[in-house]
């Protein structure tokens, strides 16, 4: 190579930036040879600022660089500046960068660059940062000029990297330091070094590798009692623990590791209880530099701690889904149009025309609020330097308010009512304010079906079945999503008919099979026990914020305790707008036995209840058992309506509580 006008290290690998990030040594490894242009303080603009070309070298610390100067008037210029020492540092352009865990891994070095130190003070990855007239900044994480802080060589300084080697392969193993002989050593020969001294940090109950080491001991023991290794026919009476001055190189003052020093580094490590520890006192005391290269301390895989939670990818489903207004009071009304007294009629000349009849139902839903609350100490804030835990707690506290709405929408909080930290549900309160969980809302909008799986006969082609026979009760929007558990759903897929082949092959198969949009795993419905599925689409379902009551983020500091104080809430309202909008599947015990109720008789305003097997008829006007074989008569003054249902006696169970009750109108 012809002499170079300047050279230095273009990027130093292991060097740790201001902002965290760490060049490896393999980033630029692959630009090994190749030429790039030399510039003036990256100016990329203008072809005056090329002052010449830069020739890249990979060592195993860093990319470097060898400067040429082109015969221009900036060129010579640049060269009269180096030859000065008035310019003394570089920095390169690189671009495609690949970075993991705060560590830059592979990128494309473009251009070097002559830099005043002004500008780049210590090591600094500046990434590319593009302003627009309308003020935003756009900044490209790819693309980043890179400072190393170091100066570089100048022509009368430099020696080729060759003539290095050469000199120190043939040096005097006698007059050279440990940290010379070690930083000699390519990656390979130092990875064997760290082995050596892993095997001997494993403890001084390893009796083997102790036993190994006094074996060596004895056999390679010089006349003096030193340690002594060969190589090649080369004896060097230095080990990695030898540090003396270099102008006490006799054999009468050489200090090397003896089988008392190996001796006492296992009793001070038996003390300290680290073999890390006790090593490095002895380096320390030697002037042994480096000694984190053999115990590297861990380091993070992620950039922030990971949370040990729930599958939550529903959450974002669900609240997604939902309609969304902009106030809370909800209130639906309903008019039951099934009664057989608001048919239409047909006319026959000359007779009375009869009005239609029926009734309205209606509901009113309010708010309530849903909070989550934490606190910092401000001292944790400053000393926590590895990830911004700020923002990651504000992640955690917005995480788990999604979840708790997502939940109580679906199937209620889970905590007992008498808690004070349950959030409202409203189903059978007073006020109505809440949260109505679709699983715990009424009849009249939640249909409940019911399953036997746990008897001796069963299995999950029953809940198959009856989610395809009770698909009738669904009067809600379109088709329905299913939510249910992961149980369930490996129950689904591992069902095999009669040839042993599965009869669902993915989850695809089944959702077109019971005739949902999509079926989504929700963690959380495994507490329910006897909860199988929900089928509903939550466009049915509502949302009410009032403006300022949607999800707002506020935090304080506490004078008197030095603390952070952090607290998320939202006050919003949810109810099911639309009857019979969702189906609930539930298992019953095992024991339990079919029955199916069946219309009470209607004739000239006489009620009569049926005998059936597992039945008990209600009146629901009084709760009063309806005894058969005892007609009701309606009259038009005391008695115009009346209402009669049916519960499953003790060991029975019902399909479902639709085809339960029976309303009967006084006809004149």
């Amino acid at each position: 190579m012809e002499a170079a006008d300047f050279s230095g290290y273009a990027t130093k690998a292991g060097l740790k930036c201001s902002d965290g990030r760490t060049i490896t040594s393999e980033a630029f490894k692959h630009m090994d040879g190749m030429t790039v242009p030399l510039v003036w303080q990256h100016g990329h603009n203008d072809p005056k600022n090329v002052l010449g070309h830069a020739v890249l070298k990979a060592l195993k610390d860093g990319m470097y660089a060898y400067g040429f100067f082109n015969d221009t008037d900036q060129g010579n210029n640049a060269r009269k500046l180096v030859q000065h020492k008035d310019v003394k540092w570089m920095s390169i352009f690189a671009n495609q960068l690949v970075e993991k865990s705060k560590q830059v891994l592979h990128g494309e070095i473009c251009e070097v660059s002559l830099v005043i130190k002004g500008a780049n003070p210590g090591a600094l990855i500046d990434f590319v940062a593009i302003r627009h007239a309308d003020g935003n900044v756009e900044l490209f994480e790819d693309e980043a000029v890179i400072y190393t802080g170091l100066e570089f060589e100048h022509s009368d300084e430099f020696q080729d990297d060759e003539e290095d080697d050469e000199e120190l392969e043939h040096a005097d193993p006698n007059t050279m330091t440990i940290q010379d002989i070690y930083d000699s050593l390519t990656d390979v020969q130092k990875n064997v070094v760290h082995y050596l001294i892993g095997a001997a940090v494993e403890g001084p109950g390893d009796s083997v590798a102790q036993s190994a080491i006094d074996e060596d001991a004895k056999e390679e023991e010089t006349a003096e009692g030193d340690l002594a290794h060969s190589q090649e026919g080369t004896t060097v009476s230095r080990n990695v623990f030898d540090q003396t001055d270099q102008d006490k190189q006799s054999t009468e003052g050489k200090h090397v590791l003896s089988h008392d020093a190996i001796k006492g580094l296992f009793e001070s490590a038996a003390k300290r209880g680290s073999m890390k520890l006790a090593v490095q006192d002895y380096c320390l005391a030697h002037n042994i530099n480096d000694v984190d290269i053999l115990f590297p301390d861990a380091k993070n895989v992620m950039n922030t701690p990971e949370w040990d939670k729930r599958r939550t990818e529903w959450v974002a489903g669900v609240l997604g889904k939902t309609r969304h207004t902009p106030f809370t009071r909800i209130k639906s009304i309903v008019a039951d149009l099934t009664l057989e007294v608001a048919r239409a009629r047909g006319y026959v000349k000359g007779n009375l025309k009869k009005e239609e009849f029926f009734g309205l139902v209606k509901r009113t839903t309010g708010p309530t609020t849903v909070y989550k609350k934490q606190k910092l100490d401000r001292d944790d804030i400053l000393d926590i330097t590895d990830f911004d835990v700020v923002a990651w707690m504000k992640g955690e506290m917005r995480l788990m308010l999604e979840e708790e709405l997502a939940r109580a929408i679906l199937i209620g909080d889970g905590r007992a009512v008498d808690d004070d930290d349950k959030i409202k549900d409203p189903v059978g309160a007073a006020d109505g304010n809440g949260i109505r969980s679709i699983v715990n809302d009424d009849d009249l909008y939640t249909a409940k079906v019911y399953v036997n799986l746990d008897d001796a006969s069963s299995n999950y082609l029953e809940l198959v079945d009856a989610i395809i026979r009770t698909r009738r009760l669904y009067k809600g929007t379109g088709l329905p999503c299913m939510y249910t558990t992961e149980t369930v759903i490996s129950n689904f897929l591992t069902l095999r008919d009669s040839e042993q082949k599965r009869m669902y092959r993915n989850i695809e198969e089944l959702a077109t099979e019971l005739r949902v949009s999509d079926i989504v795993a929700v963690e959380v419905m495994e507490d329910e026990t006897d909860l199988l599925a929900i089928l509903v689409n939550l466009q049915d379902y509502n949302i009410g914020t009032d403006q300022g009551g949607e999800v707002s983020l506020f935090d304080d500091f506490d004078l008197d305790y030095n603390q952070f104080k952090y607290l998320i809430e939202t006050r919003v309202s949810g109810a099911l707008v639309k009857i019979r909008s969702a189906l609930a599947y539930f298992k019953t015990g095992g024991s339990d036995v079919l029955a199916t109720p069946t219309e009470p008789a209607f004739v000239a305003n006489v009620i009569t209840v049926p005998t059936i097997t597992g039945v008990t008829y209600k009146r629901a006007d009084t709760d009063a058992t309806v005894t058969t074989g005892s007609p009701i008569t309606l009259n038009n003054t005391t008695l115009t309506e009346l209402t009669i249902y049916a519960v499953p006696a003790t060991g029975y169970f019902f399909e479902n509580n639709v085809d339960d009750q029976w309303t009967f109108t006084f006809e004149a």
